[in-house]
């Protein structure tokens, strides 16, 4: 049943004319969380229920049957794997993200139908599925020493976006912010001389986004910080990290600082290709990242000029997602892809009832374009590869230095039929270290993880310092 709230946001997105939705590819930031300038920081209570209610905003939206947007030939309650692509960032925080999502988007069967919930076996004994009919649906883990990870998080492990960031914090204007601001940030030592690792000296803008980060979740759960704040200066600790963590993830004269936002670019091209090219048989794909992905694509894209927000950062459990549709009703998957369009929408936070906005890519004046058109213009900045990426990046990733060692195998002309030893052992290595994550999603709290042998977990996401420029989660 779709809450009134909900038939508020069909209404605003019920479309003026006959058309059909054919898939969608959503990417999400995380809900609240604690501080991740605190080793071990993960998605609260409240994170996994606004990650949660997000999911079943799309669910109404793209499953409910009585949607005018339903997917075409989507399974509206029980979870066809096939259909579903999620992946995430070997992370916890990205990692518990998806799987509210996905239980938001498909919750458990017995609480829509106790009979879906069921299996009979061949000497008529009925099953009930365990733990209130929650589902089990399949989210890929992409650690580090995997390709896929760069359509997530592209900036990291690439030594060209570290160059440029640090050029960027070496400028005269940064520098120059650096001075102005120094009374602001100086004026909160009493609110956080009691952050182990601070001194007075950390209060600047060099560290916007930690500052900003501490006092914003102290005043969301800690309540001896009420009143410490007041909102005018929250409002300007946010305008200020906004500044900071847009001009680290977005420079229109330096490629090389938005490259996580051109692996995304791939990434959704992927999502979407796989949708076309097996003419529907995927329908919903779940990505989930972070902000300075977000910051890194609204630059590239061009959705600066449609609006000065684009500038700042994501509220948390906000979505971009971009629909691929037809402007005729059709009951299968068109054959020709100049039927096909698509459209962008961003959701800024978890408030039910707020529609997803529609927004208009590259600059220009529609809400949707051809979807040829749409991938000439993504091509002009995406990154398409993870070998391209390496090349870009000069990265000594693991898969990196495979690709290194097919490539100097090729040059050197090898009369060879066989594979040299260093390839081999590149290749073997990654073999080790690769995994395939599988969650098992029971409830927020129950995931389960397979990997293969020797794997050791991507501590990257629970690194946080003072200047730290690690996961921006």
């Amino acid at each position: 049943m779709i809450s009134k709230s909900l038939i508020a946001i069909l209404g605003l997105l019920t479309p003026a004319q006959a058309e059909t939705v054919l898939g969608v590819a959503v990417f999400s930031r995380h809900g609240d969380r604690t501080s991740k300038h605190y080793k071990g920081y993960n998605l609260t209570n409240l994170g996994l229920q606004q990650n949660y209610d997000v999911g079943q905003d799309y669910r109404n939206i793209y499953l409910n049957s009585s949607s005018p947007k339903r997917i075409l030939g989507i399974s509206e309650d029980k979870v066809v794997n096939s259909q579903i692509y999620a992946s995430a960032p070997d992370q916890a925080v990205l990692l518990n993200t998806a799987t509210a999502f996905l239980q938001g988007l498909y919750p458990p069967l017995e609480s829509i139908d106790q009979e879906l919930a069921a299996q009979t076996l061949n000497n008529n004994e009925r099953v009930i599925k365990p733990l209130s009919g929650y589902q089990y649906l399949v989210v890929h883990g992409e650690n580090d020493d995997s390709p896929d990870t760069i359509w997530l998080k592209g900036d990291e492990e690439c030594p060209a976006v570290t160059t440029s960031m640090k050029q960027h914090k070496e400028s005269a204007a940064f520098k120059q912010r650096i001075d102005e601001t120094k009374p602001f940030y100086q004026s909160f030592w009493d609110q956080l001389d009691d952050v182990y690792d601070y001194q007075q000296s950390n209060l600047s803008f060099a560290n916007a986004y930690d500052i900003f980060d501490l006092l914003n979740v102290a005043l969301i759960h800690n309540a001896s910080h009420n009143g410490t704040v007041s909102a005018e200066e929250l409002t300007q600790l946010r305008t200020l990290a906004d500044e900071w963590e847009f001009g680290m993830a977005y420079d229109a004269d330096d490629s090389a600082r938005s490259i996580g936002g051109q692996t995304f670019a791939g990434g959704v091209l992927e999502q979407l290709d796989q949708i076309v090219s097996a003419q529907g048989k995927l329908k919903f794909s779940l990505l989930t990242g972070s902000y300075d992905t977000f910051l890194a694509f609204f630059g590239l894209s061009s959705l600066t000029a449609v609006t000065d927000q684009f500038y700042g950062l994501p509220d948390y459990a906000s979505t971009m997602a971009f629909e691929l549709f037809t402007l005729d009703t059709v009951t299968t998957f068109p054959s020709s892809a100049e039927d096909l369009r698509i459209r962008f929408f961003f959701r800024n936070g978890s408030t039910e009832g707020e529609a997803p906005r529609v927004f208009p890519l590259f600059g220009g004046q529609d809400e949707s374009l051809s979807y040829s058109d749409f991938v000439s213009k993504l091509k002009e900045f995406a990154i398409t590869s993870p070998e391209q990426w390496c090349g870009i990046c000069q990265s000594r990733a693991l898969f990196c230095q495979a690709y290194g060692a097919l490539n100097a195998e090729s040059q050197a002309e090898s009369k060879s039929s066989g594979m040299s030893n260093a390839v081999a052992g590149v290749i073997g290595a990654m073999a080790t270290l690769g995994f395939v994550g599988i969650v098992g999603l029971f409830a927020f709290y129950a995931m389960r993880r397979h990997r293969l042998a020797n794997v050791v977990p991507s501590t990257r996401e629970e690194k946080g310092s003072v200047s730290s420029q690690g996961s921006s989660v």
